[in-house]
C-alpha cells in the first residue's frame, strides 16, 4: 500500500472538505494520487465541494483585468451563494486570479460541456486520422483519440487548464478549494478575453 504523508492528507482535506480519516483512505486508494483521491471522494459524497454544486449561486462580481500596456483586458463573472461570501478577500483574490490566468492561458471556454459538439466531433475526426496514419490497431487508435481528446480540453477549458500560479493544480480545482474552505457554491460563469487588433469570438 502506498505510503501517504500527513500534509498530503491535509491537502486533499482543504480542497475537499472532507474528514481527515476519509482523506487517508482514499489516498491510500488512489495510490497517492491527488486528483484521482478528490474523485473517489466525491464518488462517495464525502467532498463537501461537491455537495455544494447543487446550491444556486446568484450573488458574486465581475472582475476585470488589464495587462500593463492596455494590450489585453479581461471580464469574468464569478457566481457565490451570498453577498457576504463575495466581500471576502479570498473570493475577491480568486476572482482577480481567474481574470488574470485567462489573460495569460487564452481558453476559448469555460468547462468542456460548453465546447460546441460539432468542435469535439471535429477534434475527435483530426484525432482519429492523425492516429490512424501512423498504423496503429483500431483498439489503440481509440485510445490515443480520447486521451489527445483531453489534452485539447485542458488547453482550451479554463476549469481544466493548470492554474497560472499553480501549474500543479487546475483552475477548477483551486476554485473547488475555496468552495470547501469558505463552505459556498462558487461557479465560474463566463468570461470574455480582449486582445488588441483580435476579433471576439
Amino acid at each position: 500500500m502506498t505510503k501517504v504523508t500527513p500534509s498530503q492528507v491535509r491537502e486533499l482535506r482543504d480542497r475537499t472538505g472532507a474528514g481527515m480519516m476519509d482523506c487517508k483512505r482514499a489516498l491510500e486508494e488512489a495510490e497517492g494520487q491527488m486528483g484521482r483521491a478528490v474523485d473517489i471522494l466525491r464518488e462517495r459524497g464525502q467532498a463537501q465541494a461537491a455537495k455544494k454544486a447543487g446550491r444556486t449561486a446568484s450573488e458574486g462580481v465581475v472582475a476585470s483585468y488589464i495587462h500593463p500596456g492596455g494590450r489585453v483586458g479581461v471580464l469574468v463573472e464569478v457566481n457565490c451563494e451570498t453577498d457576504f461570501v463575495s466581500a471576502t478577500a479570498d473570493f475577491q483574490d480568486l476572482c482577480r486570479n481567474i481574470a488574470m490566468h485567462i489573460a495569460a492561458s487564452r481558453p476559448r471556454w469555460v468547462r468542456r460541456e460548453d465546447v460546441p459538439p460539432a468542435i469535439v466531433e471535429h477534434e475527435r475526426d483530426v484525432l482519429r486520422k492523425e492516429a490512424e496514419s501512423a498504423g496503429k490497431p483500431a483498439a489503440v487508435v481509440e485510445r490515443m483519440v480520447e486521451g489527445r481528446l483531453r489534452r485539447f480540453f485542458s488547453e482550451q477549458c479554463l476549469l481544466e487548464q493548470p492554474y497560472v500560479r499553480d501549474p500543479d493544480h487546475t483552475v477548477g480545482d483551486v476554485v473547488q478549494e475555496l468552495v470547501a474552505r469558505l463552505g459556498e457554491n462558487i461557479v465560474v460563469r463566463r468570461f470574455q478575453r480582449y486582445e488588441r487588433g483580435e476579433e471576439l469570438e
